[in-house]
């Protein structure tokens, strides 16, 4: 269960970037709201995650998770740039989280 509450905090990650960017500087309230339900639930998640998984392992995971899907989330709503070497380097970040689960 704890992967499982890892990559809840990993896509509540993604909800809060994407959430900081839609505040404008935290100029728009309900973004701003987002930013702040998403961070604090994904912060929740982690520290259920933590409960079974080493720190190194879960932090290197939720920052990956959450780094790879705002890339992606960043092409997807905010028609930022889809260069395939920024593609191939997302796809680095999966794959290592891949390996940390497979030797953990």
């Amino acid at each position: 269960m704890s992967w499982v509450f890892l990559v809840i905090a990993g896509l509540m990650e993604i909800g809060g970037v994407v959430s900081l960017k839609l505040s404008v500087g935290l100029k728009k309230l309900i973004p701003t709201f987002g930013l702040i339900v998403f961070m604090g639930l994904s912060l929740f998640c982690l520290s259920l995650s933590l409960q079974e998984i080493p720190i190194s392992l879960a932090y290197g995971v939720w920052t990956g998770i959450g780094a790879a899907g705002s890339v992606l989330m960043g092409m997807l709503v905010f028609k930022e740039s889809r260069d395939h070497r920024k593609l191939l380097l997302v796809l680095g970040i999966i794959v290592s989280i891949i390996g940390l689960k497979l030797i953990s």
